[in-house]
């Protein structure tokens, strides 16, 4: 499989952020969202084995499952390189607890059934809108998560519709809502956080606002972290 970078760090989204984490980022996307935050994992990376990725996660883990247990595999896509299925159940097997981070895009059916799925449902203003693959609705379950990620009043309004819709915060552990975080580079506008939870608080959504922890904590444009 094609590797961009294995690194240990905070978990800084999800109802796990917070949490001691290695990742596993495979490289490659077939989606192009205006605000992406990690195209350097668009191209490049390295071929490693299955084998040589669990050796690299439990180096980084402290050589023990109990030090650090979670391992999150995110890409890119991760599930465009189908190798995936296979690191995640060799990595339940060492006693991990894995989290698969996915566009919505690809079937995640393959998934092994203990892994934790945060699935994304593409916004509009992202440009990739549409691209949710409503199959993936029958595979989550209670102990998934569902993401959406905000730029603008016409996004929440979008994901506040497909949740109630779609009956999500009935069929998955946690929904969020995160705001568009700003490009460093400028190259676009991040949505006001206050905003956002003023939107949810007053619609009452049962939802959880999202940040980007680890964009607290290290410079925002930092990779490995």
């Amino acid at each position: 499989m094609v590797v961009t970078e294995i690194f240990r760090s905070i978990q800084g989204e999800s109802s796990y952020a917070g949490r001691p984490c290695v990742f596993v980022r495979l490289t490659g996307c077939n989606l192009r969202c205006r605000w992406c935050d990690t195209a350097y994992a668009f191209y490049g990376g390295q071929r490693l084995t299955v084998d040589e990725v669990i050796e690299r996660v439990t180096e980084l883990a402290g050589g023990n499952v109990s030090r650090i247990p979670l391992v999150e595999i995110t890409g890119g896509e991760p599930l465009l390189q189908p190798e995936t299925p296979a690191l995640a159940q060799r990595l339940l097997a060492e006693g991990y607890q894995v989290l698969v981070e996915t566009s919505g895009e690809r079937i995640i059916g393959s998934l092994p059934r203990q892994v934790v799925k945060i699935v994304d449902v593409k916004c509009p203003d992202s440009g990739e809108g549409g691209t949710f693959d409503m199959t993936n609705l029958d595979a989550i379950d209670r102990k998934d998560e569902v993401k959406f990620v905000i730029a603008s009043r016409r996004d929440y309004e979008f994901a506040r519709e497909f949740t109630g819709e779609h009956r999500l915060a009935e069929r998955v552990a946690h929904v969020s809502f995160s705001p568009v975080a700003p490009d460093p580079a400028g190259a676009w506008p991040g949505l006001e956080p206050r905003l956002l939870a003023e939107w949810i608080l007053e619609d009452r959504l049962p939802v959880r606002f999202g940040s980007q922890l680890h964009k607290q904590i290290w410079d925002p444009a930092a990779r490995g972290v």
